[in-house]
């Protein structure tokens, strides 16, 4: 699923005109997963590699679609030597509209967005999806908790991977928080959220009537709609 995002981002970074590799076999895992479950070592040996990688590339800017990569590289690999200028795609697709290179779209979509705990709370960034959406699509309403206040999909610490046997799972109460605003559509910025709030909807049986998408997936559509 988060594989199409990668070609929706990639798409619209070549209409724009940008210049970008992608890193193929030789990208890893930033190992975030690794140093949240307390495997300090291989998160240390995983973002030795990356960094070797990077530097041996001369990379210099860095755009990517997953929150829990954007805290690690930005913030956690300047420890080991790992230096470089961190997007998340929200904000250099916002970049590239502000800069003309991008046009606006539009499409009858009803939607409401989830802030990743990652992008929003650990890097403070809660504009760039907002106006992406808006420029996209002509109804966003916001769900209650939103922005710092946002509640999590359930993904974060690596509990991803545990099972939760004791009351609501917290993916499908906020999937009910997202169906309270009307939408029809369930924005985000983050695999991880993508994955949680797919679930979601599944479990509780909103499949027919609620989706996820993420940012790009919009704009991209918004752009050829």
């Amino acid at each position: 699923r988060n594989q199409k995002v990668a070609r929706a981002t990639a798409e619209l970074m070549k209409k724009a005109g940008v210049r970008f590799a992608i890193l193929g076999n030789e990208e890893k895992c930033t190992g975030d997963l690794a140093r949240r479950s307390g495997n300090e070592m291989l998160f240390q040996m995983l973002a030795s590699e990356n960094i070797e990688t990077l530097n041996g590339h001369g990379v210099k800017q860095i755009v990517t679609q997953c929150p829990h990569c954007l805290n690690a590289l930005k913030n956690e690999y300047p420890d080991l030597g790992g230096n470089y200028e961190v997007l998340h795609h929200s904000q250099f697709l916002k970049q590239l509209r502000e800069e003309k290179k991008l046009p606006e779209g539009n499409n009858a979509r009803k939607i409401t967005y989830h802030d990743p705990c990652y992008l929003g709370r650990y890097n403070k960034e809660y504009d760039a999806p907002r106006e992406i959406l808006r420029d996209s699509t002509s109804t966003v309403t916001e769900m209650q908790r939103h922005r710092n206040e946002s509640f999590c999909c359930g993904a974060g610490g690596a509990r991803m991977w545990m099972e939760e046997n004791l009351g609501t799972r917290i993916n499908e109460e906020r999937v009910r928080q997202a169906s309270e605003t009307g939408a029809d559509t369930l924005a985000t910025g983050c695999p991880f959220c993508m994955t949680m709030l797919s679930d979601g909807i599944a479990s509780t049986g909103k499949s027919e009537s609620l989706e996820t998408r993420d940012i790009a997936e919009l704009m991209l559509e918004s752009i050829k709609s």
